[in-house]
């Protein structure tokens, strides 16, 4: 037999374990979904109180500065959210007149050149979604009932994320030690290494993720609310929380963004709107990721653009945001085993 032929029989065989494993991961991963969501939750509270716990630990035990730290968090969050609310209770109403002002605007524009809209077709289609809603108001009855059943899940897992970030940041390198300590003491090394190098990873990825997306909506308000946009705060938390989906996120959050601006403002607001995309998309993209995540993630582009596609097929939204770091964090440990115990000390 020619040794090429060995070879390549050698590597599909290696192939196709590696393939079964993977599809057993992902099966396991789709099948407690909400276990596994949990507990990234836990990770990333995790990665942002345990700084604020330290410094509380200096000048008290433990506990206390655990307690404290998730206090302090507890209520800035809170006030947070009650003045976003405050600001959308506030424009509620005028936003509303806005909109039927908006839709007269629209509608008058594309009856012009060159788009030569027949008059009241806007107006005929409203009538035939009222149609439609009233046709189908048990099946959007039973998408209300499923999605109160959705937010019950989300907020059992969230208080599960929750439960498991208080033991992390109290306890978490006990934890951790404690499961390497079950482990033969030739892999115990491997294991605290690889765990430091995942942790370091982790904790990078969540904390540059988050300086991003926060400059993402800090620009987007600041823009928004130049031109005039109503809910500009509102939509900047949008475009806060859509930026953890690295690549689709932002440009999604702001498309609902220029929606608003076209109802309320016009075609011309709305296409400045659908600018800043790209505007923010290249400072996001050459600016923000090279210089704040660079120390935490090097993974290419490339990589990143296939590690979201794929993880969104496996598990939807919640594997295009896990799917980036979870690669880092593997590439991360595999580089940590395959370097020197001492190169690992000095780091």
């Amino acid at each position: 037999m020619p040794a090429s032929l060995r070879a390549a029989a050698g590597w599909a065989w290696r192939l196709l374990v590696l393939g079964v494993v993977a599809y057993a991961v992902f099966t396991l991963l789709e099948r407690f979904q909400s276990v596994v969501i949990a507990v990234f939750l836990g990770l990333v509270i995790t990665a942002l109180l345990r700084p604020v716990a330290d410094r509380f630990g200096q000048v008290m035990p433990r506990a206390p500065a655990v307690l404290c730290a998730f206090v302090l968090v507890a209520l800035a969050l809170a006030g947070a959210l009650t003045g976003l609310a405050f600001l959308i209770a506030h424009q509620a109403p005028a936003v509303g007149s806005q909109f039927d002002k908006g839709i007269g605007r629209l509608e008058h524009w594309l009856e012009g050149s060159p788009w030569h809209v027949r008059p009241g077709a806007l107006t005929g289609l409203q009538k035939k979604i009222n149609s439609f809603v009233s046709a189908h108001r048990s099946t959007l009855l039973q998408s209300a009932l499923s999605g109160a059943t959705r937010a019950v899940e989300i907020l059992t897992i969230s208080a599960l994320g929750l439960f498991c970030s208080i033991f992390f940041v109290h306890s978490g390198e006990r934890m951790w030690d404690f499961l390497g300590a079950q482990l033969p003491p030739t892999r115990r090394d491997g294991w605290l290494r690889g765990g430091q190098a995942a942790w370091r990873t982790l904790s990078g990825y969540i904390r540059g993720i988050i300086v991003v997306a926060a400059t993402n909506a800090v620009l987007v308000g600041i823009a928004l609310f130049i031109l005039r946009v109503p809910l500009a705060a509102p939509l900047a938390v949008l475009e806060f929380v859509a930026a953890f989906v690295p690549l689709i996120g932002s440009p999604v959050a702001l498309a609902v963004a220029s929606a608003v601006a076209l109802a309320t403002q016009g075609p011309i607001t709305a296409v400045i709107v659908l600018a800043l995309i790209v505007v923010i998309g290249q400072i996001e993209g050459h600016v923000l990721h090279p210089l704040i995540m660079s120390w935490a993630v090097s993974l290419h582009p490339v990589v990143i653009a296939i590690s979201v596609i794929a993880g969104s097929i496996a598990l939807g939204i919640v594997g295009a945001v896990l799917a980036v770091p979870a690669v880092s964090v593997v590439w991360a440990v595999i580089q940590a085993l395959r370097g020197p115990r001492a190169d690992q000390d000095a780091a």
